[in-house]
């Protein structure tokens, strides 16, 4: 009987809701991460947010990418080799131009770490351009609007390193999502909170688009996390192995939305959602689509 009852308020509680379904890094298990093809599919998918990370380039272009480097699981030299563990170090996004950057081949390696994965030959866009086709593909293709969780991949020891200050990262952000898209579209995310403290600040002197911000936190206690930020995010972002629903309750009560992060088998989306939460974060999206309401 008890089993009975919780699967029907599980149930309830899975209709009821409106939840917004983000494709991590486009559709990370289905097509190259982070690239327009991704992105694109998973507009055909039906998510509602299109999730990505943006690191910035030597000649100061917002890259969309996970990280400030070629990373070795998948990215392929100009010339056709493979790029190596050891090649990471010297393939420093920050101290390369982008014209050399987008020569690099970051798909049709595939990932082993995701096999249902297709290898295609792409590369790692501009922000801008991925923008530019996502809009056009949704007006040419008469879509419903979807939102941009924008990730601003930062953390203090890299500052001046692997990228910009906060300040200056934050303002060519900026200079991207400006007079493109409606602010409301645009979640902007991140691990440092320096990220979210100058961002917010910012919209409160009327110098930055009001976007809303979300605060990604892993091993975290929730209070511990609003007390160091020093306002409330619109929503915090924790990892999905860590959430609870006494988590969700807490944050519901300051009117703080709770998407976790990232939750690609169908069980824990059920019982994620279960817990009261606004949207997931998934690699899936094809997975998640019947959860969205």
């Amino acid at each position: 009987m008890k089993k009975l009852l919780f699967f029907l308020i599980l149930t309830h509680n899975i209709v009821a809701q409106s939840i917004d379904i983000q494709g991590h890094r486009g559709c990370r298990g289905l097509k190259p991460e982070n690239t327009i093809e991704a992105f694109i599919h998973a507009l055909y998918s039906g998510v509602t947010t299109l999730e990505l990370d943006v690191c910035i380039s030597k000649d100061k272009k917002v890259v969309v990418t996970h990280e400030p480097f070629m990373n070795s699981l998948f990215c392929i030299w100009p010339n056709g080799k493979k790029v190596s563990k050891a090649d990471e170090k010297s393939l420093n996004l920050y101290k390369m131009n982008y014209s050399e950057i987008k020569k690099f081949d970051t798909g049709s390696n595939g990932n082993p770490l995701f096999v249902e994965q297709q290898k295609i030959k792409t590369f790692k866009p501009l922000l801008s351009k991925v923008i530019e086709t996502i809009e056009k593909t949704l007006k040419k293709e008469k879509l419903a609007l979807v939102n941009y969780n924008i990730e601003i991949k930062s953390e203090e020891i890299e500052y001046n390193v692997s990228q910009p200050e906060v300040a200056e990262f934050s303002e060519l952000l900026r200079k991207n999502i400006e007079n493109k898209l409606d602010p409301k579209r645009i979640t902007i995310q991140s691990f440092d909170f320096n990220v979210l403290k100058y961002i917010h600040k910012q919209i409160l002197d009327g110098k930055f688009p009001k976007v809303t911000l979300a605060a990604l936190v892993e091993n975290e206690n929730i209070e511990q996390s609003f007390d160091k930020l020093g306002f409330l995010p619109d929503i915090i972002s924790p990892y999905f192995k860590q959430l609870t629903a006494e988590i969700v309750s807490i944050c519901h009560k300051k009117n703080v939305k709770v998407i976790p992060w990232t939750i690609n088998i169908q069980a824990d989306m059920e019982s994620t959602i279960g817990m009261g939460v606004d949207g997931i974060i998934t690699d899936y999206p094809n997975r998640a689509i019947k959860f969205k309401h």
